[in-house]
């Protein structure tokens, strides 16, 4: 007798596509199972440039499917979640080794036109002269909008309302076999459900630069043509005190951005390079950071080095091979193979190849379609992610995050202005399920105990590196000791 099917969907990588799979299965009516070898966003999710764009350097790739695409889920995201994801003006300095004026407004006019663009303002010329800290020779450019996200924080609340409409999401979890077993799939696994096996009927492979690994397990033959790509950045204390972000031309004619972070420090990205891209976890190579301190060196007038570099991280993509031999050139967009065994009855695999964090909410509608599943299609264009119900339709995103602090700072009186400003750009109205006129113990930097206890029940947080580096970026801020403090209090080394 064919052993029942515990589960409807399996989601194997608890990445943004993998999340965003869960969240969009279960709002659907599915059972659903996510699975994660080790912590949400754990991998690439968590080592993104942090953007919410079109991608204007894809049209220069001729991807304009992708950037449309792309362009159309800005607002979208803006609407569902504006907590974390927010409108940031972008300046193109002009410089003699970039490209021309005329191409620039050119791709910008096609950028400002082809998406769909309603709240966002629109592309403008500007007057850089002795501004944003750039050299005295770049003295004008252009100023257009995308959008920045906190992308560690996205992949949690994908994963918190998947679970809130009835999924399973179960992290350090790593998925050690997976079989046909019937008409449905057998999934093996180290570190949950106590040694017995999951059973679902069907699997999303969602597992990112792993994916051909997981394909691996399943016995499915590898699709040819993927090719694994590390982005590298860095985060050096503030370049500037301009809100904008840059978007720089390099002399070896790719770009790279310069971003306002976390108030005190410019986030500086990416690379694309093959080399090393096999080392799990990645890490930037001293010659990669050497790099993007020199490119963008070029443009300020206190240029950064190595020694002033705070933190440094990297990711692997998973992305098509183009044949160019060029990195940067090689699609971002998503691609699937689907198995399906020996015959049309047999239990279907998917594998997800490639995409990005702006397209995620798309590209998961696709993979759900590409299983048969079309009930109920579209509703995630309108839902709000948790915390994200804090700005009616047609109301001031500004006005609406200054109440939201202030009912913050009613619950918690004694709060400083800053925490409670953190607070609300990073939890929404979720922040008022812990905040209490007690918070309890302060680990530092205003993060608390009340917080800690809401990050590790209702957020997955197991370890001081889930909290200080994807819940959160305190740990740009914390010393040893407090890191120390923190790990204690979450029962490390017990």
């Amino acid at each position: 007798m064919e052993p029942p099917f515990t589960w409807d969907l399996a989601v194997i990588g608890g990445g943004v596509n993998g999340a965003a799979i869960a969240r969009d299965a279960a709002g659907r009516g599915l059972s659903v199972l996510l699975l994660e070898r080790g912590d949400l966003a754990q991998g690439t999710s968590s080592a993104s440039t942090k953007l919410i764009h079109g991608g204007l350097r894809y049209l220069e790739h001729r991807e304009f499917a992708l950037v449309r695409e792309s362009l159309h889920e800005r607002e979208i995201l803006w609407r569902q979640a504006p907590h974390i994801v927010w409108p940031m003006r972008f300046v193109v300095p002009l410089v003699g080794e970039g490209r021309p004026a005329w191409m620039l407004r050119a791709g910008l006019w096609l950028y400002d036109h082809m998406g769909g663009r309603e709240a966002l303002p629109p592309t403008a010329r500007v007057d850089l002269s002795g501004e944003m800290g750039l050299r005295e020779r770049i003295r004008a450019g252009y100023e257009y909008s995308d959008c920045w996200v906190d992308d560690a924080r996205l992949v949690v609340l994908l994963a918190r309302d998947a679970a809130d409409r009835g999924a399973e999401v179960v992290t350090r979890c790593e998925v050690t076999r997976l079989a046909r077993e019937g008409s449905g799939w057998r999934i093996e696994t180290r570190g949950a459900n106590g040694g017995e096996p999951f059973r679902a009927a069907m699997v999303v492979n969602a597992a990112g630069p792993q994916v051909g690994g997981v394909m691996d397990l399943a016995h499915e033959a590898r699709p040819p043509l993927l090719r694994r790509v590390r982005g590298s950045h860095i985060v050096v204390p503030r370049l500037h005190d301009d809100p904008r972000a840059l978007f720089l031309q390099l002399a070896d004619g790719r770009i790279c951005f310069a971003i306002p972070y976390e108030h005190a420090f410019t986030l500086i990205g990416t690379t694309d390079s093959e080399e090393g891209a096999d080392i799990d976890p990645p890490r930037p190579s001293a010659a990669e950071i050497a790099y993007l301190c020199e490119a963008v060196g070029r443009y300020f007038r206190r240029p950064p080095t190595p020694a002033d570099v705070v933190w440094a991280f990297a990711g692997v993509r998973l992305l098509a091979d183009d044949g160019s031999g060029k990195p940067e050139a090689a699609t971002r967009g998503y691609h699937f193979d689907l198995d399906r065994g020996r015959d049309a009855h047999s239990a279907p695999l998917l594998s997800v190849l490639g995409g990005k964090i702006t397209t995620h909410r798309t590209l998961a509608e696709a993979a759900l379609e590409r299983l048969g599943i079309e009930a109920d299609t579209g509703w995630t264009a309108t839902a709000p992610l948790p915390g994200g119900d804090f700005v009616p339709d047609g109301l001031d995103e500004a006005d609406n995050l200054i109440s939201l602090e202030q009912e913050i700072a009613v619950q918690s009186p004694g709060m400083a202005r800053p925490v409670v400003h953190r607070l609300a750009r990073a939890y929404g109205t979720e922040a008022l399920r812990f905040v209490r006129a007690d918070m309890g113990r302060d680990f530092g930097h205003g993060f608390s105990e009340a917080e800690l206890e809401h990050l590790m029940r209702r957020e997955w947080a197991v370890t001081a590196e889930d909290v200080l580096w994807r819940r959160s970026k305190a740990g740009l801020r914390f010393d040893a000791a407090q890191v120390a403090a923190l790990s204690a209090a979450m029962g490390e080394g017990a």
